[in-house]
């Protein structure tokens, strides 16, 4: 099938993206040098800055999440591929505010690499900053093999929690410790029933048959754990739920963090329909969902599928992701 997309130029994609992202949410973020998308308000002194990167192309991440109590900078790299490493140094150095800061990456090949670039660069140059590596998707390999697990919507839970730890102050070894302590302890798993298509090639990622589905389907189309026949959206919540639940060992009595997340050609009547089903195992199992939500905020284009996301949450955890927050994409009061 054709590409259907309503674009210029393919090589202006990025740049007229970020145009018009910056003209709609003028009054909390603005577009800078080297595709940077930082807060118009600046985090005040002697707070830790929070920055990330990463590829276009999966709209509203990562940028939507630069704001008041999460982000404060995000660099943004051309489709699907990451930024350079120049201009993630610019962002760690504007980001600075005296008190250091988190730069967190989700683990793509490219994204680290040119992480890795980065932090050589900020450590010649005698910069206070940690860098914390997401990796939650457990189809790429055993929880003993990080690396091997690539960073997904995870991303955006760890945002609010040490964007929301920065606002208060603390320190960047504590923003850091509750940053890496969620990351430990979360888990995505992500399903696709339709692919995607690159939006400047107009090349589908993949393919999938009418009546198929795919558990485990990466961000970039990468192959998951197999294909199945088309589940019922009770039958899909409970197998992806079950392998998660056995990754990360959650037991009766825990508290955890639950997203699901559209990647793109998903309803928000399949997303809630899977939601309901999932508080509705974990309540009989006795575990708790402390915190939710339901949106779009990893997206690769049109591909029709979702992500599932949980993580283990102490009080602490709780109380950071309800204190308030102000980003295009992301707003509590």
């Amino acid at each position: 099938m054709a590409m259907k997309k309503f674009i210029n130029d393919p090589d202006d994609l990025v740049s007229e993206l970020l145009q018009g992202y910056a003209l709609v949410h003028a009054s909390k973020i603005k577009v800078v040098a080297n595709n940077r998308v930082t807060r118009v308000k600046p985090k005040g002194e002697g707070k830790v800055g929070i920055v990330t990167l990463g590829g276009s192309g999966h709209e509203p991440a990562l940028s939507g999440f630069v704001g008041f109590g999460m982000i404060d900078i995000s660099v943004a790299g051309e489709i699907f591929a990451a930024p350079g490493a120049p201009a993630c140094l610019e962002a760690l150095k504007a980001a600075d505010r005296g008190a250091g800061v988190l730069f967190v990456v989700l683990n793509h090949p490219g994204d680290v690499l040119s992480a890795n670039l980065t932090m050589e660069m900020a450590e010649k140059e005698g910069l206070n900053v940690k860098q914390l590596l997401t990796h939650e998707d457990i189809a790429g390999g055993p929880r003993s093999e990080p690396d091997q697990r690539r960073g997904l919507v995870g991303c955006i839970p760890l945002y609010k929690l040490v964007g929301a730890a920065a606002e208060a102050g603390k320190s960047l070894d504590e923003v850091y410790a509750i940053g890496e302590a969620y990351e430990k302890n979360m888990a995505t798993l992500a399903v696709a029933v339709t692919s995607a298509t690159h939006p400047a090639t107009g090349e589908a990622m993949f393919e999938l048959a009418d009546d198929e589905m795919e558990i485990g389907m990466g961000q970039h189309g990468e192959a998951g754990t197999g294909r199945t026949k088309l589940k019922t959206a009770d039958e899909t919540a409970d197998t992806m739920l079950a392998m998660l639940l056995q990754d990360l060992g959650v037991q009766a009595g825990e508290q955890l963090l639950v997203m699901i997340n559209g990647s793109g050609a998903a309803t928000l009547m399949e997303l809630y329909i899977i939601f309901r089903r999932v508080h509705q195992v974990l309540t009989e199992k006795g575990i708790k969902v402390a915190c939710s939500r339901v949106a779009e905020d990893l997206t690769v284009q049109e591909m029709a599928g979702f992500q599932m996301h949980i993580g283990r949450v102490t009080d602490e955890m709780i109380d950071l992701w309800n204190v308030p927050c102000d980003t295009p994409s992301m707003t509590v009061r």
